[in-house]
């Protein structure tokens, strides 16, 4: 059964990266050492967007003597789908041809990318 979608915002989808990166459960001080060194947030901010997190079923926690590790719920591709697929809705019609030429005409496509998309189309082809 696949859990209903949950809206996270961009603070709680940093929490969520460090559970998603660590691939395990993590001890709240383990995602507060992340986040102050990369976010600088304060201690207190973390443990509110963990408990946040934790009520919209996004996480979940399970106690380990006097502590609580802390899991990802809601795996990092059925969020990327879904905020990427809102994203391109909003903005494109849905449509994946005008992003593209939008990242091509503001110069944000290197020519690594190009390749990339280039090899991408050619084996979407070869599969029909």
């Amino acid at each position: 059964m696949t859990p209903d979608p949950v809206d996270i915002s961009d603070a709680e989808s940093l929490v969520m990266d460090v559970l998603w990166r660590a691939q395990a459960a993590l001890a709240a001080e383990d995602v507060i050492a992340a986040l102050v060194t990369e976010q600088r947030w304060q201690e207190a901010t973390i443990k509110t967007l963990l408990n946040r997190l934790l009520k919209k079923g996004a996480v979940s926690a399970s106690k380990d003597g006097r502590r609580y590790l802390y899991s990802a719920v809601l795996k990092r591709d059925q969020w990327v789908s879904r905020e990427s697929g809102g994203m391109l809705d909003r903005l494109f019609g849905g449509r994946v041809a005008p992003l593209v030429a939008h990242f091509g005409k503001h110069r944000k496509l290197s020519a690594s990318d190009i390749a990339e998309l280039k090899k991408l189309i050619e084996e979407l082809d070869d599969g029909k």
